[in-house]
């Protein structure tokens, strides 16, 4: 049986990876092998980079939300366990806005978990 190369599409496929390696340095961006290889590699990293981002945001959020609770004297645990007992549905992301943004209001919201 004949040997085929691939003709029209391999050489489509050829352009669409060399389009993505389209910036990276060396070879990486001239060679099919090598810019395949690349690609590759880089899609992987960004898929494991979306997920990390949701734990790096939920890490920056716990620690904010910790640091404007030392200065009241409360541990971070303690807080959202009182805010599990008081029924206050509010989120890491939605807490730590307000720790930021609204101190004041912040500081109402504390008080009012630790009455049980």
């Amino acid at each position: 049986m004949p040997r085929v190369k691939g003709g029209p599409r391999g050489h489509r496929m050829h352009k669409k990876i060399l389009k993505l390696a389209k910036g990276y340095r060396g070879s990486r961006h001239r060679l099919f092998k090598r810019a395949n290889e690349a690609v590759l590699r880089a899609g992987k990293h960004a898929f494991e980079g979306r997920r990390q981002r949701r734990r790096d945001f939920r890490k920056l959020w716990i620690s904010r939300i910790s640091g404007a609770l030392s200065s009241h004297g409360v541990k971070y645990s303690r807080f959202v366990n009182y805010l599990k007992k008081s029924n206050i549905e509010l989120d890491r992301k939605q807490l730590s806005e307000m720790a930021v943004n609204d101190p004041k209001g912040f500081e109402k919201l504390i008080k009012s978990a630790g009455k049980l």
